[in-house]
């Protein structure tokens, strides 16, 4: 595991954050191809996290649905699970989603968008000691050329030196839509859309309350309302900015 120490840049850093169903993969996945950058998804580590605990049993659905946060016990548990996690990500033309998350060798791409792993993950990722165990690999995978990092505090916690920042958003309808198709194209179980709205909305009040890195807009960050644009729209005017910046 990667300490949590400063690590020299060798290229510029695109930083992408913003709530959840915001279209913040899908773009950097295409932004990334396109300008020849490489693909850090933050969110990802953190659910893999999440998974992990699910999978052991640390956390489980009936401890999810209690309101509030989880306690110090499963914490410990928790952060142990997160310092010895062993992420990458590997790209796939041949599969859809291409980018894979390899999470301590296997493959874990579709079951970490789960909305149980989703509420999982908004629950774990609050623990300061999870943040500072995925900090140092987080900043290790950005600082190996050009990247281009999504989340939800890359450009006010991870790389708040970023050459470019962003920020997404859309409405919760358009996002919800959005979540339901990503479900359906996985394979999973599709709740109703009024119960994905719901999580949404809860997904955004813990990522936004929660103590330690909360989920904010950096005060250079570009503002994008995704639901005003389509993907394409969106990736080709995110290109132009950068390039015009990066020039």
């Amino acid at each position: 595991m990667t300490e949590n120490r400063v690590v020299s840049k060798k290229g510029p850093v695109v930083a992408i954050d913003g709530p959840a169903g915001t279209g913040k993969s899908s773009t950097a996945k295409r932004l990334s191809k396109e300008l020849g950058f490489i693909h850090v998804d933050t969110g990802a580590m953190y659910r893999s996290v999440a998974l992990a605990a699910l999978d052991k049993q640390i956390v489980t659905p009936e401890i999810l649905r209690v309101e509030g946060d989880l306690d110090s016990a499963i914490e410990k548990k928790v952060v142990a699970l997160a310092k010895e996690i062993q992420i990458e990500f590997r790209y796939d033309d041949n599969r859809t989603p291409t980018n894979r998350v390899i999470a301590n060798g296997l493959d874990v791409t579709d079951r970490i968008r789960s909305p149980e792993v989703s509420l999982a993950a908004s629950k774990t990722s609050a623990f300061p000691g999870v943040r500072t165990a995925l900090l140092g690999m987080q900043r290790s995978l950005g600082c190996t050329g050009k990247t281009i990092l999504e989340g939800r505090d890359i450009g006010t916690v991870i790389f708040p030196d970023a050459e470019i920042k962003f920020f997404l958003t859309a409405n919760v309808e358009e996002r919800a839509k959005r979540r339901l198709s990503e479900m359906e194209l996985s394979g999973q179980d599709t709740p109703s859309f009024e119960e994905v709205k719901q999580q949404i909305s809860e997904r955004d009040h813990a990522d936004s309350s929660r103590a330690t890195a909360p989920l904010m807009k950096a005060d250079d960050a570009i503002e994008i309302d995704t639901s005003k644009y389509t993907l394409d729209e969106v990736v080709a005017k995110m290109k132009k900015i950068v390039q015009d910046r990066l020039a």
